[in-house]
C-alpha cells in the first residue's frame, strides 16, 4: 500500500482529529443483567481541572492505569464496575455500570434498585466530586421473554407506586418502563427488559436512554427563568405603552425624565437578554436532540400506558414553547424601545434646534445694536482723533511761527481742521471696508463648504 506521506502532499494538521472525532464517544456493549447509574453534572470551566485530578484519583484508588490527560471520552473498567465519563459544553457526564455476570456478589435481580452501581464506588469518592448534579438516575437491565402484561406487575414493584409509562422499542425486543419521577433514593429510575437485543444493539439502546433524560433535564433549565422574566416583562411592556402615549398626547414633557425611564427599561431589557440568550439557545438545542433520540427509540405502545415519546413530547412541548415566547417578546420589547428612544432623540434635537434659531436671532439683533453703538462710536472717534491731530498741526504751525517762516497761524489752523477732518474719516472708512470684504469672503466660503457637505449627504 503506498504511504501518501510518500508523495509529498500536505497533509491538514488537523485531518487525524477529524477522524477520530467520530469515534470520540463509541456506544459501548452491554449484557443484561446489567446496573447503570448515570449523573449529569454542571461544572463550570474553573472546575474542570479539578472534576478531571478527581478522577485520576478514582483511577489510583483502584490500582488502575492514570489518564494523563482530559479527554471527551474517558471510559475504563475496574472489575465488576466500568466508569465512562464524558465532557460537555456545560456539563459532564458520569456513567456508572455494574455488570452482575461478573459479579458474583450482586444482589438478587427481583430488587434491581436497591443496591445500584455507585455501591461499588470507593467510600467518600462520590462525595467530593466538583460540581452541580442536576440528572441522577438508574437504569436496570433484565432478561426475560415474558409478555408485557405478565411483566408489568413485577414492574410495579420497583417504582414505588407511582404511574408508569412504558415502550416497546425496536420492534418488540425490548420493554422500558419509568416514572419521570424522583423516588425515595433521590434517583430516577428506568427499567429495561431484554427480550433478545445483542450487546451493542442494548448499549445504543442505553446511551439513547441517558441522552433522553439527561438532555430532558437541562431542557427544563429554562423554564424557571423564563417564568421569573415574565412577569417584569409585562410591567415594562405596560410602562413602555405609558411613555408612548405620553409622547403621543402632550407637547410639553420633560424628555430628560423620559430618557432617564427609557434607558433605564433599555438596559434592564439587556441585563435580561444576558442572561437568558445562551439558556434559551440551549433549552431549543436539547429539545431537538431530545426529539431525535425518541424518533430512534421507535417505540410500540404497551398495555394503554404512554410511550416515553408521547408523555415527554405532550409535557416538554409547551415549556419550550414558553421560552421561545419569553425570547421572542425581549426581542419586541428591545425593539419597540429602540423606537421611541429614537422618537425621542428626534423630539430633542428639534427641540434644540428651534433653541439654536432663537439663540441665533438673538444674537444677530445684539450684532447690529453693537454695530449702531460702533457707527456712533466711530463717528466720536473721527472727532476725536481730528481734535488731537489738530492739536498736533496747531503746535507746529507755531513752532514754524516762532522760526520766523512768514505763516498766519489762525489762518493755518482753521485751514487744517476740514482737512484733518476728512483725512482722518477716510483712512478710517478704508479700514473698515477692508474688514467688511474679508468677513465676507469668509462668508462665502463657509456657504459654499456647506453646501458641498449637503450634496455629498
Amino acid at each position: 500500500m503506498t504511504d501518501l506521506a510518500h508523495h509529498g502532499l500536505n497533509m491538514h494538521p488537523l485531518r487525524e482529529s477529524l477522524y477520530e472525532e467520530l469515534h470520540s464517544r463509541p456506544f459501548q456493549q452491554i449484557q443484561a443483567p446489567a446496573r447503570v447509574t448515570h449523573l449529569a453534572v454542571l461544572c463550570p470551566e474553573s472546575e474542570r481541572a479539578q472534576q478531571f485530578r478527581h478522577l485520576q484519583a478514582l483511577c489510583e484508588l483502584f490500582e488502575a492505569p492514570v489518564p494523563e490527560q482530559d479527554s471527551s471520552c474517558f471510559q475504563q473498567d475496574f472489575g465488576a464496575l466500568r466508569v465512562r465519563r464524558e465532557t460537555h459544553m456545560e456539563f459532564v457526564a458520569y456513567t456508572f455500570i455494574q455488570l452482575e455476570e461478573s459479579n458474583p456478589a450482586a444482589p438478587d435481580s427481583d430488587a434491581p434498585f436497591t443496591r445500584p452501581a455507585l455501591s461499588l464506588l470507593p467510600p467518600g469518592w462520590l462525595d467530593q466530586l466538583h460540581g452541580t448534579v442536576v440528572g441522577a438516575f438508574h437504569i436496570a437491565f433484565k432478561y426475560s421473554e415474558l409478555d408485557a402484561e405478565q411483566l408489568l406487575p413485577q414492574a410495579k414493584l420497583n417504582f414505588e407506586g407511582m404511574r408508569l409509562i412504558g415502550s416497546s422499542p425496536q420492534q418488540g425486543d425490548a420493554l422500558i418502563w419509568t416514572s419521570f419521577r424522583l423516588h425515595s433514593d433521590g434517583f430516577g429510575r428506568f427499567l429495561v427488559y431484554d427480550r433478545g437485543m445483542t450487546p451493542s444493539q442494548l448499549g445504543r439502546l442505553m446511551q439513547r436512554l441517558l441522552e433522553i433524560e439527561t438532555y430532558r433535564l437541562l431542557m427544563l433549565l429554562g423554564i424557571p427563568l423564563a417564568r421569573s422574566i415574565g412577569p417584569d416583562l409585562t410591567v415594562m411592556d405596560g410602562g413602555l405603552a405609558d411613555i408612548t402615549q405620553r409622547l403621543a398626547g402632550n407637547s410639553n414633557l420633560d424628555e430628560a425624565v423620559i430618557l432617564a425611564e427609557l434607558t433605564a427599561m433599555a438596559a434592564r431589557v439587556e441585563d435580561f437578554r444576558a442572561r437568558s440568550t445562551f439558556r434559551f439557545s440551549a433549552t431549543r438545542a436539547y429539545h431537538e436532540l431530545v426529539l431525535k433520540r425518541l424518533e430512534e427509540l421507535n417505540e410500540d405502545e404497551v398495555s394503554g400506558h404512554l410511550t416515553l415519546t408521547e408523555f415527554v413530547t405532550r409535557r416538554v412541548t409547551p415549556a419550550v414553547r414558553t421560552c421561545e415566547t419569553v425570547d421572542r417578546r425581549l426581542e419586541d420589547l428591545s425593539r419597540r424601545i429602540d423606537r421611541v428612544s429614537d422618537m425621542m432623540r428626534t423630539r430633542v434635537e428639534l427641540a434644540i434646534q428651534g433653541q439654536n434659531r432663537a439663540l441665533l436671532a438673538s444674537m444677530d439683533r445684539r450684532s447690529r445694536i453693537q454695530l449702531l453703538m460702533q457707527h456712533t462710536v466711530e463717528g466720536l472717534s473721527v472727532a476725536a482723533i481730528s481734535y488731537y491731530s489738530v492739536g498736533l498741526l496747531k503746535h507746529i504751525i507755531t513752532a514754524a511761527y516762532d522760526a520766523g517762516v512768514p505763516v498766519d497761524k489762525d489762518l493755518a489752523v482753521g485751514v487744517s481742521v476740514p482737512l484733518v477732518l476728512f483725512s482722518v474719516w477716510f483712512v478710517t472708512r478704508r479700514i473698515h471696508k477692508h474688514f467688511h470684504e474679508l468677513a465676507r469672503e469668509e462668508r462665502s466660503v463657509e456657504s459654499q463648504r456647506a453646501k458641498g457637505e449637503k450634496a455629498e449627504k
